[in-house]
C-alpha cells in the first residue's frame, strides 16, 4: 500500500491498538490515515500543527492524542478522533524539537538540536528530567525500563546513556568521525546498534560505550533509521533508497527487503500488531509493506551484492560486506532560533492533557 502525502515527511507512527498511522510533515502539517488489509487508505486527518516543519510526532494516552514536535520549539497535542488542538507547550525546549519517543504509559522523552533530551511526567504535570547530553542535535533515542535508562544518538558522533534514577548523563561514547543517527538495542541488551553517516553500522557492548567493540561496513550510504526485528536481527533504511534485513553477530547484510527508488529513508516503524511495516522517505510516499510477505519473499536468498569477509573484534564471530563509501553529507538538521522555558508552562500543557 503507498499513501502519496504530497509533501516531505519527516516521522510517522502508528496507533497502539487501531489501524491508524501518523505522519509529520516538512510544511508543519500532520496526516493520520486509517489502512486495512484489503482496502485502499483512507486520511482521517488533515491539520496545520506547526509554522515550521512537523519532525516528530507520537502518539500517547492508549492512542487517544498525538504529540508532535516542530523547530519552533514547541510540542503540541492534538486528539485523534476530533482532530481539535487540546494544548501547546510553546517553548518546551530552547532549540528545534527533534525526536519523541515513548517511555511508559505516562512518560515520554525528547531530544532537540542542541543536545538537550528532556522527559515528561504526564502525573506530576512537569519536565522531571534533563540531560545537556550532547553537543548537537539529537537523532534518536531508545528507552532499557529495567535500568531506567535512556540512551541517545547525536550529530556530534557520541552515544550517551541517561539515568533516569540519578538524573545524570551516566556514560557517553569517544567521539567518533561519524554522526551517529540511529540506534536499537539488541543481543538481550548485551549490544548497542548504531546507524551512521557513512554507513558502517557502530556495535557497542553493554557497560563498555567508551568506544565501539565492533564496525560493520555493509551499506554504501548514511544509515538513518533502525528497527528490531528480533535479538539478532534488524531492518535498516538507508540513504540510498533501500530497506534491508540485516544480521547482528555474524553481521551480514542478509538481504534488501524493499526500496523507495533511490529516495532516502526517513523512518521505519512496525504497526501494533507487526503486520505491516512503515516506510516514509524523501519521495513524499508513505508506505505498508505486509512484513510477512517481505521475509518469506526472501527466506534464504543470498545478497547478489554481498561480499563477506570474516572480522573478530570481540570474541563473536563476524561476516563483513565491503562496499565503497560515499562523503559525508551536511548535518541532517538546521537550528531553529532559541526560545525559553517555561515551567508553568509544563504544568499548563500536562493539566489539558
Amino acid at each position: 500500500m503507498e499513501i502519496n502525502l504530497g509533501k516531505l515527511p519527516f516521522d510517522l507512527d502508528f496507533h497502539p491498538s487501531s489501524p491508524l498511522v501518523a505522519s509529520g510533515l516538512i510544511n508543519g502539517d500532520l496526516h493520520v490515515y486509517r489502512y486495512g488489509a484489503d482496502s485502499q487508505p483512507q486520511r482521517l486527518l488533515e491539520i496545520n500543527a506547526h509554522d515550521e516543519s512537523c519532525r516528530a510526532v507520537r502518539f500517547v494516552d492508549s492512542g487517544r492524542v498525538i504529540l508532535t514536535g516542530s523547530p519552533d520549539c514547541s510540542i503540541l497535542a492534538t486528539d485523534v478522533e476530533t482532530g481539535n488542538a487540546i494544548a501547546r507547550l510553546e517553548d518546551a525546549h530552547g532549540d528545534a524539537v527533534n525526536r519523541l519517543v515513548n517511555l511508559t504509559e505516562t512518560t515520554i522523552a525528547s531530544g532537540d538540536d542542541e543536545g538537550y533530551i528532556k522527559v515528561w511526567d504526564t502525573r506530576q504535570r512537569a519536565c522531571c528530567n534533563s540531560f545537556h547530553a550532547h553537543e548537537d542535535y539529537i537523532s534518536d533515542i531508545a528507552f532499557v525500563p529495567g535500568t531506567m535508562q535512556l540512551l541517545g544518538t547525536s550529530g556530534d558522533g557520541t552515544l550517551s546513556v541517561c539515568s533516569l534514577r540519578k538524573n545524570k548523563v551516566q556514560s557517553q561514547s569517544e567521539f567518533s568521525e561519524d554522526e551517529l543517527l540511529s540506534l536499537v538495542i539488541m543481543k538481550n541488551g548485551r549490544k548497542v546498534i548504531c546507524g551512521t553517516q557513512t554507513g558502517a553500522l557502530l556495535l557497542y557492548s553493554w557497560g563498555h560505550f567508551k568506544d565501539c567493540s565492533d564496525r560493520f561496513l555493509g551499506h554504501p550510504m548514511s544509515v538513518d533509521t533502525l528497527l528490531k526485528l528480533d535479538e539478532d536481527t534488524l531492518i535498516s533504511g538507508s540513504e540510498d533508497g533501500v530497506i534491508r534485513l540485516v544480521g547482528i553477530l555474524p553481521n551480514r547484510i542478509i538481504q534488501p527487503l524493499a526500496e523507495h527508488s533511490e529516495y532516502p529513508i526517513e523512518r521505519l516503524a512496525f504497526s501494533n500488531d507487526r503486520k505491516f511495516l512503515g516506510s516514509i522517505s524523501h519521495d513524499q510516499m508513505l508506505k505498508l509493506w505486509d512484513l510477512q510477505e517481505l521475509l518469506d519473499g526472501h527466506q534464504g536468498a543470498p545478497d547478489p551484492e554481498s561480499q563477506s569477509v570474516e572480522a573478530d573484534s570481540d570474541g563473536d564471530e563476524m561476516d563483513v560486506d565491503i562496499k565503497p563509501f560515499k562523503p559525508a553529507k551536511e548535518p541532517k538538521r538546521k537550528k531553529a532560533d532559541k526560545g525559553q522555558t517555561s515551567n508553568t508552562a509544563f504544568s499548563d500543557f500536562f493539566a489539558d492533557l
